[in-house]
């Protein structure tokens, strides 16, 4: 590659270097139309492209121009101005999904139930993304003495005094529940319900230890306790609500660099029509 391949931009003060091939791949972009040097937005100076925009969108702009997608990190908000960016540039298959796409939420939403009843412990866990429970629900185990009681667990050896772990229940894609605690069978004959969070490999039975632990990997995993409250004092049942921002997300659009068939008068009106709802 000869440096008469590069060309170097000047975003707001900010440079940025990419080759003219990949302004290329989208010529019925404004950005691709710079190299007939007949857009007074686009000045030449001191041998870099000046454009009196906002610099930290054009990365995202640039990734796309290049690879056909571009990567959020979980972090960004401003859907607004990266479509205005887009539109800026021509790059109207980016406009348009950036502006469907403004309202989307990008927050998961988890609430634990916690209540005590007797020697036992209850814990249903609600989450908007189905796959934080599945990842959770993995590193959730259950361990049961006696496995036979109430014969919910004939399968397994009976009146064992060993721990045999039991599945974590999944009464729905988007809940879970479990307990801890203690069932007293006879006059000196115990079952019991141990429960593990890894990476902690402790076999936990008491019901306040186990709701420290919990609230403690969610944390860990980056949600954020925003609400507690206590609905029933007698009941002893208690809602904790976390929320966290979602992974980094990628985005591939369908129109691919050399496909955007979408004609500009066709994109500024659906981009018009988002703005009026």
């Amino acid at each position: 590659m000869s440096a008469q391949d590069l060309i170097s931009f000047n975003i707001g003060g900010q440079k940025f270097t990419t080759t003219l091939s990949t302004l290329r791949r989208h010529q019925d972009s404004r950005i691709a139309r710079i190299l007939d040097g007949k857009d007074t937005d686009f000045k030449v100076i001191s041998g870099q492209v000046f454009v009196d925009r906002d610099w930290t969108f054009f990365k995202y702009i640039l990734d796309y121009m290049r690879t056909g997608q571009i990567t959020l990190p979980a972090e960004f908000s401003d859907y607004n101005g990266l479509a205005q960016e887009a539109q800026f540039y021509g790059l109207y298959p980016l406009a348009l999904w950036v502006e469907r796409n403004i309202h989307r939420s990008r927050v998961e939403v988890l609430e634990l139930r916690f209540s005590v009843q007797e020697t036992h412990g209850f814990f249903q866990i609600f989450c908007s993304n189905n796959k934080t429970l599945e990842a959770l629900g993995t590193r959730i185990s259950i361990f049961v003495t006696h496995p036979n009681l109430n014969g919910n667990f004939s399968h397994l050896p009976q009146n064992s005094s060993t721990p045999h772990p039991v599945p974590v229940q999944r009464p729905s894609h988007h809940d879970m529940v479990f307990q801890c605690g203690t069932d007293q069978l006879a006059r000196d004959d115990f079952s019991a319900r141990f429960v593990t969070i890894e990476p902690d490999d402790r076999k936990l039975l008491n019901s306040t230890n186990v709701l420290g632990l919990l609230v403690d990997t969610l944390l860990k995993d980056g949600f954020r306790l925003i609400d507690t409250r206590t609905v029933s004092q007698e009941e002893k049942i208690e809602y904790y609500m976390f929320e966290r921002s979602r992974d980094t997300e990628i985005v591939v659009l369908s129109e691919t660099p050399r496909a955007e068939h979408l004609r500009r008068e066709d994109t500024q009106s659906l981009l018009g029509e988002g703005k009026k709802k």
